[in-house]
């Protein structure tokens, strides 16, 4: 049976169908549901061209030729809300995962993996478009916190939340995964700083401003004056800052493996500070009078090992 294109183009129903569906789209923004649209289009145009029947190609080639046009203009239109947005509307107090991130983070996943089906790249900057836009949002809602430990945490919360979808989309979204992989290790290092600046401010400040990191240079030379207080008030109080810097992590981190990541990496960077101070003290004259006060590694480690068991 031979099978005549012309014939299809002028009779039968794909005319009406042809019709339909240029006035359907006007009205549909489902930008999934067109990219899948699109996807099958083009499953259906390779089986017939592997059966060698070319009497569907004029009316496959008009439906991709009309879905991609809509699926580009619904897709600028999300966009577009994305940086349009009104965020007294749509914020949300707290540092747990924002639920419109989490839409364009999943909607992102979406079109990865349908992007990847097509296999033909025009999806590619319309991503990274979205990307960027998403990027905005999670900056403009983090604006919104009164304190910068509370802008990385959201920050962190909401990167991790998104490298969890992209990890469920497989190999194809890895590109995208890896990015907000970066992101989150910046924002948890930021975090982490302005934790152990609110629990051990005093100690932090010093090793900052005295103390390089080798050990044997000075950044400026320590007094005695200088490092007593410093000395004397960590004693009094780190088994209870510690204690409540691990309370509020495990509160505040919507994840609890990235809660273990913050209290590893928080915990590592207290424990070598407060080494750098001890060894700080045994280098200025008349330090030894303050050995009293210094506290072991050895028992602040045994402390830290309590806390960094699983949540």
């Amino acid at each position: 049976m031979v099978c005549k294109t012309p014939k299809i183009e002028k009779y039968g129903p794909f005319t009406v169908i042809n019709e339909h569906l240029k006035v359907t789209l006007q009205n549909f923004h489902d930008a999934v549901c067109l990219m899948l649209m699109i996807c099958i289009t083009k499953k259906h145009q390779l089986v017939m061209s592997n059966r060698r029947l070319p009497c569907l190609d004029t009316y496959l080639d008009k439906v991709v030729i009309y879905l991609w046009p809509r699926f580009k203009t619904v897709f600028d239109m999300y966009i577009h809300s994305l940086y349009q947005c009104d965020l007294k509307i749509l914020w949300v107090d707290g540092t747990h995962p924002h639920h419109i991130v989490r839409c364009y983070v999943e909607f992102t996943a979406s079109l990865v993996q349908l992007n990847a089906e097509c296999g033909d790249g025009q999806l590619d900057m319309s991503l990274e478009r979205l990307r960027l836009a998403v990027d905005d949002l999670l900056l403009r809602f983090s604006g919104k916190f009164a304190t910068p430990k509370l802008r990385h945490l959201f920050l962190l919360n909401n990167y991790d939340m998104s490298i969890s979808i992209l990890k469920e989309a497989g190999d194809d979204a890895k590109k995208l995964q890896i990015y907000f992989e970066e992101k989150l290790e910046s924002s948890l290092v930021s975090f982490v700083d302005e934790l152990l600046m609110e629990y051990f401010g005093d100690l932090i400040k010093f090793v900052k401003s005295h103390i390089s990191e080798d050990l044997i240079s000075y950044t400026e030379p320590p007094k005695i004056a200088d490092v007593e207080p410093v000395v004397k008030n960590f004693a009094v109080k780190w088994k209870t800052a510690l204690e409540l810097m691990h309370n509020e992590v495990v509160t505040c981190c919507s994840n609890l493996l990235s809660g273990m990541a913050i209290l590893k990496a928080a915990m590592a960077q207290l424990l070598n500070d407060y080494n750098r101070l001890s060894e700080c003290v045994k280098m200025i004259p008349g330090g030894s009078s303050l050995n009293r006060n210094l506290v072991s590694i050895t028992t602040i480690s045994y402390e830290i090992r309590k806390y960094s068991r699983p949540l």
